[in-house]
């Protein structure tokens, strides 16, 4: 009775129960905007904006043989961090879907006196004249902890969903 005690308890002590075992779950993309509150991977805002400020087709300067591009400016606010929040930003057509997508870094911005951090970014698509509108989504892309996989003791946890790519309807 006491070795069949012992050995029910001895794989709930090393970790090895039910509970112990790694889970990794990936948090649902929010809704994309032209200017949205951005949250973390449990959906709670951080206190941080990100708004497209403004977009346009043209020529890249360094390339400009390769037709036009979307240039688009960017505003975060309330991220007084050194490293900020990673969200991205899609060019998207009339019916919200993806026609090209990339991160953007607050910490890639630059400070402005009032406290926002602005910048600007380029997006090469098949189509340019099909480009109705640039988009952020939500979600913080910045923290991405160690999943199952790669590390099955310490990983683990809520992921960011996948980055938007090609294709995706925002």
């Amino acid at each position: 009775m006491l070795l069949a005690s012992l050995a029910l308890s001895l794989p709930a002590l090393s970790g090895c129960s039910s509970s112990w075992f790694c889970q990794d779950t990936t948090a649902e993309r929010g809704e994309a905007g032209r200017k949205v509150q951005v949250v973390d991977t449990d959906g709670q805002n951080l206190g941080v904006t990100v708004e497209v400020v403004g977009w346009r087709l043209t020529p890249h300067p360094q390339v400009p043989a390769d037709g036009d591009k979307v240039h688009f400016d960017y505003r975060f606010d309330g991220t007084n961090e050194p490293r900020g929040p990673v969200v991205d930003a899609c060019a998207v057509d009339q019916d919200r879907v993806a026609l090209r997508c990339t991160t953007v870094d607050a910490a890639g911005a630059w400070p402005e006196p009032d406290g926002t951090r602005t910048g600007d970014d380029w997006l090469g698509v098949d189509h340019p004249r099909r480009v109705a509108a640039v988009l952020f989504l939500p979600n913080d892309q910045s923290y991405d902890r160690p999943s199952c996989a790669t590390d099955p003791k310490d990983g683990g946890g809520k992921h960011p969903p996948t980055s938007a790519s090609t294709g995706d309807q925002l």
